[in-house]
C-alpha cells in the first residue's frame, strides 16, 4: 500500500500567506510584511551582524564570545519567527513588545561589555572584527529598543495598543 504524502498549498494574499495542508485542517499564517517593516529589517540586520561576529569569534577560538553571540542570535531568531509566524497572537499571555524591548536593552548592555572586553584584551584581528561587529549589533539593538518603547503604551486600552502593533512601525 502506498501512502500519499500530504501536500501543502500556499495561498497568497497581499501582505501575508496562509499555509494550509490538504490532509488536515490546520493553517498557519505567515506575515511576510513584517520582514519588510522597519522592525523586521532591524531584526534581520541584527541577526546578520551577530552571525558574522559569531563566525569571527569561532575562527579566533574564543569560546566565551562564541557562546554569548550565539545565544543572542538564537533569541533574535526566535523573536523574528514569533512575529513572522504570528505566534504572538496565539500566545497572548505575554506582552511580546515589552519582552522584545527588554531583551534588546539587556542584550545591548551585555554585548557592549562583551565587545569592549574583546577589543581591549585581544590583539587577534578576527577577535577585534568580532568586537566591532558586536558594537554594530549594540547600535541596532538600541535603535530597536527605542522604537519598541515608543510604541509601547500602558495607559491605553488593549485594542488601541494592538492596532499600533499591527502597523509594525
Amino acid at each position: 500500500m502506498l501512502q500519499e504524502t500530504p501536500r501543502i498549498r500556499v495561498i497568497s494574499a497581499t501582505e501575508f500567506y496562509t499555509i494550509r495542508s490538504e490532509s488536515s485542517s490546520k493553517t498557519m499564517d505567515v506575515d511576510a510584511s513584517f520582514l519588510k517593516s522597519r522592525r523586521g529589517i532591524v531584526k534581520v540586520a541584527e541577526m546578520g551582524t551577530l552571525f558574522v561576529a559569531f563566525v569571527c569569534f569561532a575562527v579566533a577560538s574564543a569560546p566565551k564570545y562564541i557562546a554569548a553571540t550565539l545565544l543572542e542570535l538564537l533569541i533574535t531568531l526566535l523573536l523574528l519567527l514569533l512575529y513572522v509566524l504570528k505566534l504572538n497572537k496565539k500566545v497572548a499571555f505575554f506582552f511580546w513588545p515589552l519582552v522584545d524591548a527588554l531583551n534588546s536593552v539587556f542584550a545591548a548592555v551585555y554585548l557592549t561589555i562583551l565587545s569592549l572586553i574583546a577589543l581591549t584584551s585581544s590583539n587577534i584581528p578576527v577577535t577585534l572584527a568580532g568586537g566591532v561587529l558586536c558594537l554594530l549589533s549594540v547600535a541596532l539593538l538600541c535603535a530597536e529598543s527605542y522604537t519598541l518603547f515608543k510604541i509601547i503604551t500602558f495607559n491605553k486600552p488593549r485594542s488601541e495598543t494592538e492596532t499600533q502593533n499591527q502597523v509594525h512601525q
